[in-house]
């Protein structure tokens, strides 16, 4: 890389990659640390990273404000579980009075949120994704180890009551748990205006020999609902950096995406960085290379040397995974990365 190229990332003032991508959208993980043991995600008896080695309130707003300069304007506060995170709404808060950020938005399991989500919207969180695998109280439990499914459903009632819309539903689709479930979730959009979203099971580090063989892809959960439900129309106009293509079956309120990580990678339209709980800068959630950035911010390094960092660590982001080579990650687990 020639200084000049250096020069002129930094002088543009936006993280671009070497492939012309711009960079605008940071997810961060606030903890790794979770209230349920889903049995795609962790082993049940998991080990969390002591909470020195994790960043602080202070130390995530000011490597939000330093990239919000940089030209992210989303961000997205995942775990973990962000929710058990303490003092998570004056995080959010506080990422809301940044200059330049304009969209603030959670991944939870939503256990929490019937106490937490009028606090949140308040705050300035402005929507949720919400994990929900299964409609059965039974499996849900199982699925999770620890969950109860009426809390989470409590959960979802209260976000939509609060303003965080549109709802979003996530769904790990996993083969022999709950990809016979597919059809329920998807009936839910009839007479709800939510978005419910299929997502294909990604492998990871220990867990990666279990869901590599329980992968269902997007074209199998789709023949699945079309069979009992009636065709999917795709729905123009989407965003082309959504990884979820959406569809709408005939007459409902809501709508269905699918996202298709392993079998269709979106990989041309990504705009995603991501901030590990432990300040490390992770340029794909599918390949293992990342950046220290919370060290330096420790030791004291000057704003504009971090920022030249995050430039030039980010213009290496690759093109996207090599899932069909046989490279699974194998540095984290999902719940290490935040998804």
């Amino acid at each position: 890389m020639s200084e000049s190229a250096v020069v002129t990332r930094s002088s543009s003032s936006a993280i671009i990659d070497q492939f012309g991508r711009r960079l605008t959208y940071l997810r961060v993980s606030l903890t790794d640390v979770c209230n349920l043991r889903c049995v795609y995600c962790m082993p049940e008896d998991m080990t969390f990273r002591p909470r020195r080695e994790l960043m602080s309130d202070a130390e995530i707003i000011a490597i939000v404000r330093m990239m919000a300069a940089l030209g992210i304007d989303k961000i997205r506060l995942t775990g973990g579980e962000p929710t058990v995170r303490p003092n998570v709404v004056e995080i959010v808060r506080q990422i809301a009075r940044i200059e330049g950020i304009r969209d603030i938005t959670m991944t939870t399991n939503a256990l929490l949120l019937a106490q937490l989500a009028e606090p949140l919207a308040r705050a300035g969180l402005d929507r949720v994704n919400i994990s929900l695998d299964t409609l059965d109280p039974g499996k849900f439990k199982f699925i999770t180890r620890w969950g109860d499914l009426n809390k989470v459903l409590a959960g979802v009632e209260a976000a939509e009551a609060a303003g965080l819309q549109p709802i979003k539903l996530n769904a790990v689709v996993t083969r022999g748990f709950n990809d016979g479930e597919v059809v329920d979730l998807a009936r839910l959009t009839l007479d709800r205006a939510w978005q419910i979203r299929f997502i294909e099971l990604m492998p990871f580090g220990s867990e990666a020999d279990f869901a590599q063989s329980a992968v269902v892809r997007s074209s199998e959960t789709r023949r699945r609902i079309e069979a009992a439900l009636g065709p999917l129309t795709e729905i123009p106009g989407s965003d082309p950096r959504d990884p979820a293509r959406p569809y709408r079956l005939a007459g409902a309120r809501g709508s269905i995406g699918f996202i298709s990580s392993v079998s269709e990678p979106f990989c041309g339209s990504c705009n995603r960085l991501r901030l590990t709980a432990d300040g490390k800068l992770r340029l794909c959630l599918l390949r293992d290379g990342e950046y220290d950035i919370l060290t330096p911010l420790r030791a004291g390094a000057s704003i504009s040397r971090i920022q030249q960092e995050i430039l030039d660590a980010a213009y290496f982001k690759p093109w996207g995974h090599r899932l069909p080579d046989g490279d699974v990650p194998q540095s984290r687990l999902m719940s290490q990365i935040g998804g």
